[in-house]
């Protein structure tokens, strides 16, 4: 849809057409892609001119409202209610009870800014807060999640070979065997937890959420390192295995070590061909696969020139993630560098339905005031259990610095 269509349509209809899109992303693929990630942007960016719009009138309501705690002087009409108040609060006074009263009653409270000349200027706090650079790779939102809440842990089947045994056979004698051979897949359960505390009087600031961000931040560092151990999980008791990991039998393997690609010294114009035909059997080549890299390298792909001093490769940004030549990648910092560190695993491509991340419980985040009581600190806390591993025969191909 171009952007007068969506610039039609209700808020509503947006999100449901965004829903739309995320919904069908698995099916599509080269130019479909592209043109759904671009419509995708697109409605975000309307969905923010909303969400402005709709602060901007908030804003404009506030400022013309009348302050009750000041009055407007306008007879006894006006005085009645504070009188009222007062009242009330010298009656809990004698009731030996606590009473609060609001801070104007000591001092006249102003955000203000003294210049050099003396000259007092009035001073303005905005009511959000500026994030940093997104530290979580979208990896973790793309690959297949199953929730089995409560459960220990789980086994995918998956089939390592359909059998080539089917032959000329003689009559009256034995029919050539060819079955099928099947593997399995464990997925255990890791338990991943994330810490905060915060001063009591950040909650007493301005009005920017700072409370919230502190709340938000240990529920992001579990998506993080959720999304890193998808690719370097080491294995083992409660732990994730990684698209990188490799069990201490190569007859264990789930994907074959021996097809990692170790040739692969640097960037150059044939890398993405090496890697796209270097997956799959031998009958096909996919074309529903994701490259999976780290950001040097595809900065490397971006400065890549011809002898003319063409860009070798078409790269269109998207955030985390984009396409090379239309082949879609996903930026992740877990990954090693080519030409980096002596075998140090650099990238991963193949169908990222071909991981699953079992989801065996909800994350748990809670807040206590009651810990660090004392100090007049806030914790927070956040846990939840989950795990991951291929769930496919060779289900991605990996790139691999050779060995020194």
């Amino acid at each position: 849809m171009t952007r007068e269509e969506l610039l039609k349509m209700s808020k509503k209809d947006l999100k449901n057409r965004l829903a739309e899109l995320g919904k069908n992303a698995q099916a599509l693929s080269g130019q479909e892609l592209t043109d759904a990630m671009d419509e995708a942007r697109t409605i975000g960016e309307i969905l923010d001119e909303i969400k402005g719009r709709e602060e901007l009138v908030a804003a404009a309501k506030a400022a013309g409202a009348a302050d009750p705690d000041e009055g407007d002087g306008a007879g006894e009409g006006s005085e009645e209610p504070q009188d009222q108040e007062r009242a009330k609060r010298g009656k809990t006074l004698k009731g030996g009870k606590k009473a609060f009263f609001k801070g104007k009653a000591l001092a006249g409270i102003k955000n203000t800014l003294t210049t050099a000349t003396g000259v007092v200027m009035p001073k303005h706090t905005s009511p959000d807060i500026s994030p940093t650079f997104n530290n979580v790779s979208s990896l973790i939102d793309r690959v297949k999640t199953v929730p089995l809440v409560g459960g220990e842990s789980y086994q995918r089947p998956f089939v390592k070979s359909y059998g080539d045994g089917a032959g000329s056979t003689a009559e009256n004698a034995d029919y050539n065997t060819s079955e099928p051979e099947f593997g399995y897949s464990d997925i255990v359960r890791e338990k991943i937890t994330a810490y905060a505390e915060e001063p009591e009087e950040m909650q007493k600031l301005t009005d920017a959420d700072y409370d919230g961000v502190v709340e938000e931040s240990v529920t992001r560092a579990i998506k993080r390192y959720a999304s890193r151990q998808i690719l370097v999980g080491p294995g083992g008791t409660g732990k994730f295995r990684g698209i990188f990991f490799n069990p201490a039998k190569a007859a264990d393997d789930i994907i074959d070590r021996n097809t990692d690609i170790t040739t692969i010294t640097a960037i150059a114009d044939d890398t993405l061909d090496e890697i796209i035909y270097s997956f799959g059997g031998d009958e096909d080549v996919e074309d529903i696969a994701v490259l999976i890299l780290n950001k040097k390298d595809l900065k490397k792909f971006a400065k890549l020139r011809d002898k003319q001093g063409r860009k070798v490769y078409t790269i269109v940004n998207h955030g985390n993630t984009g396409t090379i030549d239309e082949v879609p990648y996903i930026i992740n910092s877990a990954c090693g560098e080519v030409g980096g560190t002596a075998g140090a695993y650099c990238m991963a491509y193949g169908p990222l339905s071909n991981y699953e991340v079992a989801i065996f419980s909800d994350i748990d985040a809670q807040k206590s005031t009651e810990y660090k009581f004392k100090q007049g600190q806030i914790a927070y806390k956040a846990c939840v259990f989950m795990g991951g591993n291929v769930v496919a025969k060779n289900g991605f191909i990996r790139v691999k610095n050779a060995q020194a």
